[in-house]
């Protein structure tokens, strides 16, 4: 009898079959990592400037991430939060070590971190009120903001087309100009519970806020007994050149939000509270079930490892600077193109003229890989590991395609 014959199926033919299409996936298959490189099954090489969506912190396989992964995986994966963990328990204690007195509590993504925040100012605002359930609920967020695709983050997140098909969306939400003081300040009235910002808005164009901007925010929170909540799952643990981004400000929030490159890979999303306000939630109004393993905190325990041993944010906020000035120069060389350059350390955009995927398309085919944002922004997202000869190679790329008679 004959063997029967065996179907090879291509994994773009077992996506187009299998899998939902709600991404735009670039015709690329990516099959093999290493540091700032990544590889596709042609064999060709790319620089990978995603980073996986700012995720990547510690580029491909770090060898004492991949080693601590393996070690973990050998010993115990998955507890549950109704026991305790070291590494969770070390985690948290490295995390408030960073943000200040506080407490944590971890997820498993930027969108459940957000959530969490969410309820925390929903819980402040019932404190406010005197115990007054549903009456002090609102939260002030920014126009052009992106906090998830939860409910409660695409509430949060005033464009259309994340809210579109999925209305009604949970109310008490409302928006004021980002880095425009004054437009929060006359939101907020008695129903007012918190502002929610991003410090750097990633999906909505990388627009940092301004120094000033988060010192106001800070004052009219502390003045009307709101909390300051910034989410930093992009712009956080380390992509700016400080461990947050909201450092560079000196202004300390009641809350914050981090993922992405906390796991350097791995699912992780974590919440701080400070300490004024971290007994606002009690046993049995909020949980997880995969928040916090002993896995994923060991991936994060590694990536704080080595952003300390590598002194990775004293590299990006020196190697940033040239890095910048020569993507300066590009908008200067090219104005017909590129209108700006915008952002802080490892977290860059480009502001194209006009719609930036040909752009993207031919980055790629050039060998550099970067992700697009809202506003006809690319991104430039390198992990906080790359060496200064990639972010120069990084340069010459899109100074070649911008340079292309054929975009």
């Amino acid at each position: 009898m004959s063997s029967p014959s065996i179907v090879r199926t291509s994994t773009a033919e077992l996506y187009d079959a299998h899998v939902l299409k709600n991404y735009a996936r670039a015709a690329l298959t990516l099959v093999r990592g290493q540091g700032s490189w990544v590889w596709d099954d042609q064999g060709r090489k790319f620089l990978d400037f995603t980073s996986g969506i700012a995720v990547s912190a510690l580029g491909h396989c770090h060898p004492h991430w991949v080693s601590t992964v393996q070690r973990q995986a050998g010993e115990l994966i998955h507890t549950s939060n109704l026991f305790r963990n070291p590494n969770q328990a070390e985690l948290a204690r490295r995390l408030v070590g960073q943000a200040g007195p506080g407490r944590v509590f971890f997820c498993n993504s930027g969108a459940e971190a957000n959530e969490a925040l969410i309820k925390l100012a929903r819980l402040h605002g019932m404190k406010k009120a005197g115990g007054e359930e549903g009456r002090c609920y609102r939260i002030l967020c920014a126009k052009q903001a992106f906090h998830g695709r939860t409910f409660g983050g695409m509430s949060a997140t005033p464009q259309e087309k994340i809210q579109k098909g999925f209305r009604p969306l949970v109310p008490g939400f409302a928006f004021g100009e980002f880095n425009n003081l004054a437009s929060f300040a006359e939101l907020i009235d008695g129903d007012t519970c918190a502002i929610f910002v991003e410090t750097i808005q990633g999906e909505g164009g990388i627009h940092p806020a301004t120094k000033e901007f988060l010192i106001g925010l800070r004052e009219l929170c502390s003045r009307n007994n709101l909390l300051l909540i910034l989410d930093e799952v992009q712009c956080g643990i380390g992509r700016t050149g400080r461990f947050f981004a909201f450092e560079h400000a000196g202004v300390r929030p009641d809350a914050i939000g981090m993922a992405k490159g906390l796991g350097g890979g791995f699912p992780i999303g974590a919440v701080w509270v400070g300490a004024t306000s971290a007994e606002l939630f009690q046993p049995g109004m909020h949980g997880t079930t995969f928040g916090g393993t002993p896995l994923a905190c060991a991936a994060a325990l590694a990536v704080l490892d080595v952003i300390e041993s590598e002194r990775l944010l004293e590299k990006v906020a020196f190697h940033s600077v040239p890095w910048i000035s020569a993507l300066s120069q590009l908008a200067r060389d090219f104005p017909q193109r590129i209108s700006g350059v915008r952002g802080h350390g490892y977290m860059i955009g480009l502001q194209f003229t006009g719609d930036p995927s040909p752009y993207v398309a031919g980055f790629r085919e050039a060998g550099l890989l970067a992700p697009m944002a809202g506003g006809n922004v690319v991104r430039l997202l390198p992990p906080l590991t790359a060496s200064p000869e990639e972010l120069a190679q990084s340069v010459e790329i899109v100074r070649s395609v911008l340079k292309s008679a054929s975009v």
